[in-house]
């Protein structure tokens, strides 16, 4: 199966294709000024580098946050137009998730952050199994505070990763039982290993179904019924 992947949930933008498990192209740009005019470069740049077209893809696997919305926006309305134009369907993924797979730790529970602005954080724990890493609690909002007071009781040796380094030194401060570590940002090789696995389980949405997950209200109102009228992505019927 071919599979496009978009990953627009913090100011690290990327897209990755493949097939079957192997990765064919994948480009990335850290800039939290904007995503979407990435996205079109980057995506026609993938496709130019596997020798493919979008009407070769079979699905379309988008991070659906949480994240900021502005790139948030732009991933999924961008993903929900080149699905639409080529017939293929979604597959959803968390940031979260992403960023708790990629960490490395075999032993520790992993607590994946992304900020989401207003001086808040997106996080979830998770724990390290063979080959993967399962959920141990609900994605939440919450300030850095609340954060540190989490880790504070916390019997467990956490592993935080994510963009730690967006919050102020204080919060982990004598915290001897969390580590921080890496990968900072989501990344679309990671979005395309998800999205193969959901894609082999039929874990698939139709395009028009998919919306963002904010955990929090938006900043601004997004209409969505402009955006797949008319977001077909140039080319995708070629």
């Amino acid at each position: 199966m071919r599979i496009l992947a978009i990953e627009t949930a913090t100011p690290a933008s990327s897209v990755a294709i493949g097939e079957d498990g192997r990765l064919a192209a994948m480009a990335v740009e850290v800039d939290a000024r904007g995503h979407l005019g990435f996205l079109t470069a980057a995506i026609d740049f993938c496709f130019a580098q596997a020798g493919w077209s979008p009407r070769d893809i079979d699905a379309v696997a988008i991070d659906i946050g949480p994240g900021r919305y502005t790139g948030l926006r732009a991933g999924v309305a961008t993903a929900q137009g080149i699905a639409a134009a080529v017939g293929a369907p979604l597959i959803t993924v968390s940031s979260l998730v992403v960023l708790a797979l990629r960490a490395a730790t075999g032993r520790r529970r992993i607590r994946p952050i992304v900020d989401v602005r207003r001086g808040q954080i997106a996080t979830q724990p998770f724990q390290p199994v063979p080959g993967g890493v399962v959920s141990d609690g609900q994605p939440e909002v919450m300030s850095p505070d609340d954060l540190r007071g989490l880790l504070e009781v916390d019997p467990e040796d956490t592993l935080v990763v994510g963009d730690w380094e967006s919050l102020s030194e204080a919060t982990f401060r004598g915290l001897h039982r969390a580590k921080r570590g890496r990968p900072r940002y989501p990344g679309a090789d990671v979005v395309l290993e998800i999205g193969e696995i959901k894609a082999a389980r039929d874990d698939v949405t139709p395009p028009e179904r998919v919306r963002p997950l904010y955990l929090r209200e938006p900043d601004a109102r997004i209409n969505w019924t402009d955006i797949r009228g008319g977001g077909l992505w140039p080319g995708a019927g070629s």
